[in-house]
């Protein structure tokens, strides 16, 4: 019989830790936990308006086809579309349209410029909208970032206040942690800051069922605030607490030619009385 050597023994102590490292790897990479990318989360300034709405309230809406009333044509956008055919939106009779700007305070959309001024180019009454997250910092900051970063208002007579894209947090809890005091304070103060910041008041986009949810269906800001609903059917159905009318309705995420489509609850001059202030 030969006795092994130290050296021997030492190699065969290297070999049978080399056996076992390698199968603990080959286990930890058979039951690996997920990566961020594998989470269905979405990536932080990807959300547009009405992607909370259409995630939990049902599938694509069609043409109000029962709503007779005078309604003018609008469309929204975000960087999902990308550069825009503005003068196909235009024959296609598109008349107003907004433009996502901003999220939180760490988001920019890089087509703003071109979005912005192409529906002004070829002569769309035009705005820009911001979409809240009230779980990542105070009304008034995100207020400030967004007049400061594209939502600002002009009396021109082709720029639209800014509105406040208030939804279904698509990065987690759907009403950002918030009890619906807490909601409606930092909701006043983002509206108080866009006031104090440009002479206007902003419009609320929301849907129905996330106020009713996430504000207690707060009434208090009807007075003074348009309402934009998001309601993806053949009619706009309630509304929130406090307002007897809406001023804009998203009534299709899938338009008939490019991003959200809009009806402005009356004729092309109330468009642009809204504009004027």
């Amino acid at each position: 019989m030969q006795i092994p050597t130290a050296a021997a023994s030492g190699r065969s102590r290297l070999l049978t830790s080399g056996v076992a490292l390698a199968a603990l790897s080959l286990l930890l990479t058979l039951h690996a936990v997920p990566s961020a990318a594998d989470d269905d989360t979405p990536a932080r300034g990807t959300a547009s308006m009405g992607s909370g709405v259409l995630a939990h309230e049902g599938v694509h809406g069609q043409p109000a086809a029962t709503d007779r009333t005078t309604q003018t044509e609008g469309v929204d956008v975000s960087s999902h579309q990308g550069e825009v055919a503005w003068s196909t939106l235009w024959n296609s009779g598109v008349k107003w349209a907004y433009v996502k700007a901003t999220e939180g305070t760490y988001y920019r959309n890089p087509y703003h410029a071109q979005q912005y001024n192409g529906a002004y180019d070829v002569g769309m009454i035009r705005g820009a909208y911001h979409f809240a997250t009230p779980d990542t910092a105070g009304g008034a900051a995100q207020a400030d970032y967004f007049v400061d970063r594209g939502g600002a208002w002009s009396k021109d007579g082709r720029t639209l206040p800014g509105v406040l894209d208030i939804e279904y947090n698509p990065y987690g809890d759907t009403c950002y942690g918030m009890t619906h005091s807490q909601m409606v304070g930092w909701i006043r103060d983002f509206l108080d800051r866009y006031k104090a910041r440009t002479g206007r008041n902003a419009v609320i986009y929301t849907s129905t069922n996330w106020w009713q949810q996430c504000t207690g269906d707060y009434s208090g800001f009807a007075s003074t605030t348009p309402l934009w609903i998001a309601r993806y059917a053949s009619t706009v159905g309630p509304l929130p607490a406090g307002w007897t009318f809406h001023t804009m309705w998203q009534y299709t995420s899938t338009g008939p030619v490019v991003g959200d489509h809009d009806k402005f609850n009356g004729a092309l001059d109330r468009v642009k009385a809204l504009a004027e202030g």
